[in-house]
């Protein structure tokens, strides 16, 4: 169960004044340790883990001992015993120990413990229920470590029960076993997240998807939404997805050419949505107005792969559509036609680079030489515009101006 100095404390341990937190829980009679998700990668040497950390003092008594050793705090979610630790520049998150009283699959009633063990088993999975203090030591009350490193991503004790508690740790487990799993996956726990998938619709919609988004940029993302629709799974989300090997071809293509995978754009190889699909999904999904833009406009606009594949035409595109835009309907538009090209990162380049041209008449220049019909106004600048972006953006304003007078615009 404990393995003396087991780990590396440099992994976790980013600044010397975070050991100073340590001090002052022992200090006060408490134990603190680093838990979950901060422990399990630093054994995985993954890097850019959130520190979390437990304590066996209430959050009434943490608070207190940071106030007498002038540590100030803040309110996180004190109602389930996580108290932000200002740290330097940082804020460090502290959760007493717990056990929970109540549950009924999206929120649990807790009351606080002091023992390690019992808050250990409240925990999803054996990986994420493992401690480390300050000199290394682990503590392991669910064989955590040995399954870590054999790959194997299981729940602690009865997988039904774990996931009742709370219906997320379904996608929960398929997303760590994307990350960690090394055989095959787990009947048992398969077993039980096909038993109570049902649970996934009590939940909130922005809970799934941020966690459908943290799938979809795992390793195996590709393998575990295959799982997940083979077993009826995805469906209780989203629509079933028809392009696994298009989300395959994206994937090993971002990698290959080192581009910044993206998880919406992920979303999108996985549906290839058409405009009416692709809003629906957007809704569905709870996407922020941005995001909603970009995944519409995707849909929406149907442009050749072989117009990205033209250097000269990609002032035009640029200008039409925004430099995202044409990068990711760029990769989407390589992953749907199963397509690699040896130029990619010089036309990404070239996208990147490029300065949006800046059409150089308004309103009122049309209005100045006598059209004051704002139909006509928006009528006519429309027509210049074409004129002027197919001149590749050469024509000046006098000459849009000369050629405004021979167009016949109602």
């Amino acid at each position: 169960m404990i393995k003396d100095n087991y780990l590396d404390i440099n992994k976790l341990i980013r600044s010397p004044l975070e050991l100073k937190l340590f001090s002052i829980v022992e200090k006060h009679g408490g134990v603190l340790r680093f838990v979950g998700g901060a422990v399990r990668d630093a054994l995985k040497g993954i890097k850019g883990f959130d520190l979390d950390l437990a304590t066996d003092l209430s959050p009434d008594e943490l608070v207190e001992a940071c106030e007498e050793e002038g540590i100030k705090t803040v309110a996180i979610g004190i109602k389930y015993g996580t108290v932000g630790v200002i740290i330097g520049d940082k804020v460090l998150e502290v959760t007493s120990l717990r056990r929970d009283v109540k549950t009924d699959g999206r929120h649990a009633e807790v009351e606080f413990t002091d023992n390690w063990e019992e808050d250990a088993s409240r925990r999803d999975l054996t990986i994420n229920a493992v401690y480390a203090d300050e000199k290394g030591n682990v503590f392991d009350y669910y064989d955590g470590v040995k399954d870590l490193e054999n790959g194997v991503v299981r729940f602690i004790g009865n997988p039904s029960q774990r996931i009742t508690e709370d219906y997320l740790r379904i996608l929960r487990f398929f997303r760590f076993y994307s990350i960690f799993g090394k055989g095959p996956i787990n009947e048992k726990a398969l077993q039980a997240c096909i038993e109570h998938r049902e649970g996934l619709t009590k939940l909130s919609m922005e809970r799934i998807r941020d966690e459908l988004f943290k799938i979809l940029l795992t390793p195996k993302a590709v393998e575990t939404c295959r799982i997940m629709q083979e077993n009826n799974i995805l469906s209780y989300i989203m629509p079933d997805a028809q392009y696994l090997d298009n989300l395959d071809f994206l994937i090993k293509l971002v990698e290959k050419e080192k581009i910044p995978c993206d998880s919406l754009r992920r979303l999108f190889a996985l549906y290839n949505p058409d405009a009416e699909l692709a809003e629906n999904m957007a809704s569905r999904l709870r996407l922020n107005k941005k995001q909603k833009q970009s995944f519409i406009s995707w849909a929406t606009y149907d442009i050749p792969l072989s117009e990205f594949l033209t250097i000269s035409n990609l002032p035009r595109l640029v200008y039409l559509y925004g430099k995202e835009f044409c990068v990711d309907k760029l990769l989407l538009l390589l992953a749907f036609n199963r397509q690699s090209i040896n130029n990619l990162h010089q036309i990404i380049d070239s996208i990147n680079d490029m300065e949006t041209p800046e059409f150089p008449l308004k309103g009122r220049d049309i209005i100045a030489i006598g059209i004051t019909d704002s139909r006509k106004i928006g009528n006519l600048l429309k027509e210049l515009e074409t004129l002027w972006i197919n001149s590749g953006f050469t024509l000046s304003k006098e000459e849009l101006l000369n050629k405004s007078h021979s167009l016949n615009v109602a």
